[in-house]
């Protein structure tokens, strides 16, 4: 009797075996079915040894009092006289409630784990088929199936059997079970049976001898006539074969009052759901030879015949064995491999992610993948990687080289670690899951049922965490290590790659130019100095980011020259070594296109942008035309000054444009950027430098011939996109220049004194030097080419009032004070504001006007053969639909709507929607095209180094568009129908509002 107030001693040592529910625990060791073991300390310490010692005792007085009398005293004798069967039971008990429950109802069944022979350590598909034997119909096989779960579990728990084992066990279960289940169905179906021969080939994990305790069997069936046999034409012989497999399907799927046993899918078959269950022989190859996706072969890995007409199956699988090794040859079958990857990611569950053990990032579907690939790549001349499981091919791969070794042994010991904690979480209850559990009970009983026992929860957490962690960091670096190891050649009688399959590797993995790629990875890794040594370890990451590119050839090659032009130079290394982001960011910004590789090897040393987190944030005009005029004015002269502030904007450039790729691409710690935001940020930044380095062309062109002060007051007016702050990278700076004489100084010789600075200002921007021209666009003045370069402000007014056209209004909604004197840049601004925003908006004969010059525009200035849906600027659509329709709008209800009264077409856009003049969805079919056409032609530039308004005809340079764009390998059709549906969209309401309102 338990003193009141105070613990009994049975409560304590129940605490201390591991127990949660003590009271609870003392309550079921009182019943009377565990009196023989009640007191016996043997029995507490087996079940203090289990995953779940509460669970242990539920299920161990549920099962005696299912019990016989007879029976009871037999099974608690046993558990106390024999260790290994007490071991093996309350471990079972204490994983899984499932199995717990299978022997409540089927109380005899703990007989199958008494039996400890060697046959019983180790047993294959013919042990498994003498226990099923008996299983006269679906509910007997169900609970001849549970019976040999019951031991695989128990070698499984009780350490038995390790991880792959007990895949392995799991598969041969799976296939006595799928030949039980054809015996049953030709019994069941005699005439079918003498009709057909049917080969029943395992895939997936089935197929690779590593399956789960829940999971779907993937199967394919072949079906062939029976030679000789009366009527056994092929048409018949496959209808008899689908009747058969139908009927295996049901046996082991449908739901009976013993449960399922588990899913057989058949969906790997050719056409997946839509194909026919059962092929012939000659028509799986005819499908495989000619319609097959990449896949589809990767799957055919593990294909296994193990049920049916077994000779059949060989057959198949010597058929299509030559298929599978020539995949790696076919065009896009690395992208397609990791294309289809990264779909099985983006398909999880938001919520899920972080606890999906398979298909999660550092899960096992990353060790998987990867070692198919490899396998895929270097199959098609080494035998040896021809295997199904994961582990077994993962050793051969390190055995041929093909794999660090160092790498493998991690993989595979993350990889076991992952499908233990699989095996333990779908054991618990035997459902199908891989997602970690949330509940800190069942967490705990996953830590203890995997060794850990002194803070099972958080060391599971750590333990998983740090499996998960080496997978993500080596899935994909395996592929790059053996390249650097083949042309290093530091440790002598290691086994590499040979050149040859180096060559191969980096061909399938989308080098162009394999040979050249060899040779760039020799000059960067060989040798023993330093810098060799730190990027050996860089460049299996940065080979990688290159891979994922639309162009890695030119990504390795600029790294080469960048490392060429830096690598002696301490901060380098350093900074790539010990700055997470910044090799990513370079990796990025050199194999994305040309123009920022090219801003970057005219002066490397920018590439320490890339590491400072501040780095890629654009500077504002006040920062970038105080730096510009301090260089101009340190200066010897003109051209020396301009060359300083051509370096800054070369500089910013860079800045910006790697700013936007990485954006765009996204990176391993920031997703992708939206198009809007990127959009704008480069328009302004571009904008501010532009007008920052012409503020150092004046300060120049000034100080050269007239000092501090010029004879007449000067200010430079943004017109066009330059106005509108949208500049892209490949733009003009349009501009006006107005310049007022100064107070004594005679009009023509202020005249004289304006129209040569403009003429310096152009020609020192254009002076040929190794950073790229800013070129000025002055035909937007009054009288066009044949007009003044600058004039008064007197003059503008003169010729505003008498000759402007409405085009020239039209045109003045870009106005904005870019340089110089900014205060006449406003009295400019004051002038022209009547002009753009006239006062009860723009006549009828103004209006059909600008609509004339639109229609006239898209039938002239079209350029010859270029696709009207396709091209940016003046295609259907594009930025000149848009632009033309939201003008329309300023110029008509500027003069009310003060929101209108903007140089920038977003803004102006937003401000008519928020004025009720455009309908919303309207307002963003429009601006969605807009952004979109600005990023197409953003996108041009940064990737052929030179402008232009439609998509590249180049293949590899539309994929590095579509990457940019964020259409990942094989997406270039989905690219381009987007954006035509896209535009499309957008013209239908410039129809309506631009010709129609």
């Amino acid at each position: 009797m338990t003193v009141p107030g105070r613990r009994s001693s049975i409560f304590t040592r129940l605490l201390r075996h591991g127990f949660t529910d003590p009271s609870g625990a003392e309550r079921l060791l009182d019943v009377p079915e565990l009196a023989a073991v009640r007191g016996d300390s043997v029995l507490l310490d087996a079940l203090g040894a289990t995953a779940d010692p509460d669970l242990a005792l539920r299920g161990l007085v549920r099962l005696a009092e299912a019990q016989p009398e007879e029976e009871r005293q037999t099974l608690t004798s046993t558990l106390l006289s024999a260790k290994p069967f007490r071991d093996r039971l309350l471990g079972v008990l204490g994983a899984s409630e499932a199995l717990g429950d299978h022997l409540a109802r089927h109380p005899r069944d703990w007989k199958a784990l008494v039996t400890y022979e060697a046959a019983d350590l180790n047993p294959g598909v013919a042990e498994f088929e003498r226990c099923l034997a008996d299983a006269g119909d679906p509910v007997a096989l169900r609970v001849s199936y549970r019976r040999c779960l019951l031991a695989i579990a128990a070698r499984d728990v009780c350490g038995t059997a390790d991880v792959a084992q007990t895949a392995a066990e799991l598969a041969d279960l799976a296939t006595a079970t799928l030949r039980a289940a054809l015996a049953l169905a030709r019994a069941a179906a005699p005439e079918d049976a003498a009709l057909c021969r049917l080969a029943v080939i395992a895939m997936g994990k089935c197929g690779g001898h590593e399956l789960n305790y829940v999971s779907d069997v993937d199967v394919i069936f072949v079906g062939e006539p029976v030679e000789g046999v009366p009527g056994a034409e092929e048409g018949k012989a496959v209808q008899a074969a689908t009747r058969l497999a139908s009927h295996l399907m049901r046996i082991c799927s449908e739901t009976t009052v013993e449960g399922t046993i588990w899913p057989v899918d058949a969906n790997l078959r050719p056409e997946g759901r839509n194909g026919p269950l059962v092929r012939t022989l000659s028509s799986h190859l005819a499908y495989y030879q000619r319609w097959a996706k990449t896949w589809e072969f990767q799957a055919l890995l593990k294909a296994r015949p193990v049920a049916g007409d077994l000779q059949l199956g060989a057959d198949y699988i010597d058929a299509v064995a030559p298929l599978v090794w020539q995949a790696a040859e076919r065009e896009n079958f690395v992208p397609d491999v990791q294309k289809m990857r990264r779909r099985v990611v983006d398909n999880i569950p938001v919520a899920h992610v972080e606890r999906e053990l398979k298909l999660g990032p550092g899960g096992l579907r990353d060790v998987e993948f990867a070692v198919q690939l490899l396998q895929l790549v270097h199959g098609r001349s080494d035998a040896t990687l021809h295997s199904g499981s994961t582990l077994d091919a993962l050793k051969a791969l390190a055995a041929g080289g093909y794999v660090g070794r160092a790498d493998a042994a991690q993989l595979d010991e993350a990889y076991r670690f992952l499908r233990a904690m699989e095996h333990r979480i779908q054991l618990y209850r035997l459902r199908r899951t891989h997602l970690v559990p949330e509940d800190d009970a069942d967490l705990r009983r996953l830590g203890r049922s995997l060794g850990l026992r002194t803070d099972p929860v958080a060391e599971l957490n750590k333990e998983w965490k740090r499996h998960a962690a080496v997978v993500r960091r080596l899935h994909e670096k395996i592929f790059y290590r053996p390249l650097l190891d083949a042309v290093a050649q530091l440790t002598p009688g290691e086994t590499r790659l040979s050149p040859k399959a180096a060559g191969q590797r980096l061909e399938a993995l989308g080098y162009a130019d394999p040979v050249a790629a060899l040779r760039h990875l020799e000059a960067l890794a060989s040798g023993v100095t330093r810098k060799a040594a730190i990027q050996r370890t860089l460049l299996p990451v940065l080979l990688g980011w290159f891979a994922d590119s639309a162009d890695p050839d030119a990504g390795l090659l600029g790294f080469r020259k960048v490392s060429d032009a830096l690598g002696k130079t301490p901060w380098y290394l350093r900074l790539l070594r010990d700055e997470g982001a910044a090799a990513e960011n370079l990796a990025r910004v050199l194999s994305a296109g040309r123009l920022a590789p090219d801003l970057l090897l005219r002066a490397p040393e920018a590439v320490a942008i890339l590491g400072d987190p501040e780095g890629l944030k654009p500077r504002g005009r006040d920062h970038l035309e105080q730096e510009v005029l301090a260089a101009v004015g340190r200066a010897d002269g003109a051209e020396q000054g301009v060359a300083a502030a051509r370096g800054v904007r070369r500089r910013e450039l860079f800045r910006t444009a790697a700013a936007d790729l990485i954006g765009s691409y996204g990176t391993e710690d920031s997703p992708r950027e939206p198009d809007p935001a990127l959009v704008d940020r480069v328009g302004q930044a571009v904008t501010d430098l532009n007008a920052a380095t012409i503020a150092g062309a004046l300060r120049a062109a000034v100080r050269a011939e007239w000092g501090d002060r010029l004879p007449t007051r000067f200010a430079v007016i943004g017109m066009g996109r330059f106005g509108g702050h949208e500049l892209g990278y490949g733009s003009d700076a349009d501009v006006l220049f107005v310049h007022e004489p100064r107070e004594g100084v005679p009009e023509h010789e202020a005249a004289r004194a304006a129209n040569r600075v403009v003429t310096e200002i152009r020609r020192l921007l254009q002076v040929p030097t190794a950073d790229p021209p800013l070129l000025i666009d002055a035909d937007l003045r009054p009288e066009g080419k044949s007009g003044p370069l600058a004039r008064t402000l007197k003059s503008y007014e003169a010729y505003y009032r008498r000759w402007s056209l409405v085009w020239e209004s039209q045109a003045l909604l870009r106005a904005e004070p870019m340089a110089g004197d900014l205060e006449l840049g406003e009295r400019f601004i004051e002038l022209v504001d009547p002009l753009r925003y006239p006062v009860e908006g723009l006549g009828e004969d103004a209006v059909r006007e600008i609509r004339r010059l639109k229609a006239r525009m898209e039938t002239e200035r079209m350029p010859r053969g270029a696709d009207p849906t396709l091209h940016a600027k003046l295609g259907r659509g594009g930025l000149s639909d848009v632009e033309w329709t939201v003008q329309l709008l300023q110029m008509r209800h500027g003069w009310a709507e003060p929101g209108l009264r903007t140089t920038r077409t977003r803004e102006a856009l937003a401000a008519a929607r928020a004025a009720g003049l455009i309908p919303g969805d309207e307002a963003r079919i429009l601006d969605e095209a807009w952004v979109l056409a600005t990023r197409v032609r953003n996108a041009v530039m940064l990737v052929r180094g030179r402008p232009g308004d439609t998509f590249p005809s180049d293949g590899r340079e539309l994929a590095a568009v579509g990457r940019y764009l964020g259409y990942g390998p094989g997406r270039i059709g989905e690219m381009v129908d987007d954006y035509r549906r896209i535009t499309r969209r957008a013209r239908a309401v410039v129809e309506e509002l631009f010709y129609g309102g």
